[in-house]
């Protein structure tokens, strides 16, 4: 089965998907298999691994690791070209569709169509929407573009609907690694409405309300990733997990 298609098929089954997103750089050897066994025991449905910036990290060591222990998805989460490898399942082909710097719109794709389909890995079309969070995150000093502000959600969905009619798959609205706030829901609930494309929601997610809140809102694919860079969070995963897999847990979080 396709990478895309499981995520389909677990939405539609769950309510959302719920994936981890692992920066090497900060998570590797003992504490990165402790990490991936206690997901796999909270019913995480997969992994995203890569980062803005990768400073020391062996991302293809993090990746077969991963994969001695699990056989869920692994999906890079590419910040440039050098973050392509042929261990991972499936890339999400990111276009920063929020900013206007052509060279994260185009110019990193055609550098990196080549290597992807030398490795037969599967490239999920995704836009990649950056959303303002209360302070400059590293994606956004990297990628050299503006976010989208929070109480503008009429241009994030417009700018997803333009993704979905350039024929993409999926759709992320970001707050950034180490956020401030989370993606505002009232805009989760108008983008995911009104483009009508699978969303995913990521970046400030600190608690299962919040988590929760986004798939009531709209999104169809949760992602986490700082809060769970410090061990005394991992035993948290699994209260994410209930409350992202809505169509399994009926108690309503307020």
């Amino acid at each position: 089965m396709k990478i895309f298609n499981y995520i389909q098929e677990v939405y539609r089954q769950k309510g959302a998907a719920y994936f981890l997103l692992i920066d090497p750089d900060k998570t590797s050897g003992e504490k990165l298999r402790k990490l991936i066994d206690v997901s796999i025991k909270s019913e995480v449905d997969g992994f995203l691994i890569g980062g803005s910036l990768m400073f020391g990290g062996d991302l293809d060591l993090c990746l077969t690791d991963i994969k001695k222990i699990t056989n869920k998805p692994v999906i890079i989460f590419p910040g440039s070209v050098s973050q392509v490898s042929k261990f991972a399942d499936a890339l999400l082909f990111l276009s920063l569709i929020s900013g206007r710097n052509a060279h994260q719109l185009i110019g990193e794709h055609v550098l990196a169509a080549p290597i992807i389909k030398k490795y037969g890995i599967e490239p999920i079309s995704t836009g990649y929407i950056l959303v303002e969070s209360g302070g400059k995150t590293t994606a956004e000093y990297i990628s050299n573009s503006m976010p989208i502000p929070r109480n503008k959600p009429e241009i994030a969905a417009s700018t997803a609907l333009a993704a979905k009619y350039l024929g993409m798959q999926m759709v992320y609205l970001e707050a950034g690694s180490g956020a401030i706030n989370s993606v505002p829901n009232e805009m989760v609930k108008i983008v995911s409405s009104y483009s009508e494309i699978p969303l995913i929601v990521g970046g400030g997610i600190k608690t299962p309300e919040d988590a929760y809140n986004k798939v009531v809102s709209g999104a169809k694919m949760i992602v986490t990733g700082n809060y769970f860079e410090k061990e005394e969070n991992f035993d948290l995963i699994k209260e994410f997990a209930k409350a992202i897999h809505t169509n399994q847990n009926r108690t309503i979080i307020t």
